[in-house]
């Protein structure tokens, strides 16, 4: 039984044959490059042959200035947009959800799931012309009521908020996906009960279908808590410049200028490592967390 049952499977065995090689290849084999850390590495010895150090690089990047408030901005950004990337899919996913039009429905989802699929170095440009305090769209419409330019890529207080809301801006349309799957679990006859007790169109908003959108709320947030260092090295890197360091540097821009500017490999890794362990500890909470209140597991 045993032998006809695994030569059925086989074919699936070898369809998930490349893509673990590749997982193997790209994510497993790199992780040797860890022992740098470890090291004061010297390119011209390679990972095996280079001095060891112990935790000396991981006491240099304790000691670092600044090191903290770059641990600050990376949390502080991370959590702004796992709020937004939440409530803003939720209230767009609610007002598509009351649209009866099924042609206008279906054109605003287009177009908002669109920027999904833009690389940040395109947008990067874009948002850089737009909200550019000279020239940009954004700032010129501010000045028809009154409102002096904003730099919004250069003022240490603005630019956090930028990366917040341009980051919602690119995924939220992407987002809705899954909150407009979830309606469709939601029993009619609720809505009719509803109807028939006089609900309107917001109280049958309010009183069934967000109820119904919670446990998936809640499942998205715990398990977006796994992210809370990952604030977007693609974005702040086409976005940042050095005027904005102390709010917008994060973990990974860090590590980019100490390994690929300075040379200083085995800094670069010990903060990365650092950021990878951290990480590792707060999605294993947040899967325990969606499995505790949402019965939700991977296996």
């Amino acid at each position: 039984m045993t032998n006809l049952r695994f030569r059925r499977q086989f074919p699936y065995h070898l369809m998930i044959l490349p893509g673990l090689l590749f997982i193997l290849i790209y994510n497993y084999v790199p992780m040797t490059g860890i022992v740098m850390a470890f090291e004061r590495f010297v390119p011209s010895k390679g990972m095996y042959l280079s001095p060891w150090v112990g935790w000396k690089n991981f006491e240099f990047m304790l000691n670092m200035p600044g090191i903290y408030q770059v641990i600050w901005n990376t949390v502080f950004i991370a959590l702004m947009k796992i709020i937004a990337g939440v409530v803003v899919p939720v209230v767009i996913t609610l007002l598509l959800y009351e649209a009866k039009s099924r042609w206008f429905k279906s054109s605003v989802q287009t177009i908002v799931y669109f920027p999904h699929f833009l690389s940040w170095i395109i947008l990067g440009g874009i948002f850089v012309d737009i909200l550019s305090p000279s020239t940009g769209m954004l700032n010129e419409f501010l000045g028809w009521f009154g409102i002096k330019p904003i730099y919004f890529l250069g003022d240490v207080n603005w630019f956090p908020f930028t990366l917040v809301g341009t980051e919602t801006w690119k995924e939220f349309g992407y987002g809705t996906i899954v909150y407009l799957a979830a309606l469709t679990g939601i029993n009619p006859t609720l809505y009719e009960a509803a109807t028939m007790d006089g609900a309107g169109r917001f109280k049958q908003a309010v009183h069934v279908t967000l109820p119904g959108l919670l446990p998936m709320i809640v499942l998205m947030t715990i398990l977006s808590l796994g992210n809370v260092l990952n604030a977007g090295f693609d974005q702040v890197f086409n976005l940042y410049s050095a005027q904005v360091y102390r709010s917008g540097d994060i973990i990974d821009t860090l590590v980019y200028r100490i390994g690929m500017e300075d040379a200083n490999y085995g800094v670069a890794t010990a903060v990365g490592l650092f950021k990878s362990v951290v990480s590792f500890v707060m999605i294993s909470v947040s899967y325990g967390l969606a499995y505790r209140f949402t019965s939700y597991r991977i296996f």
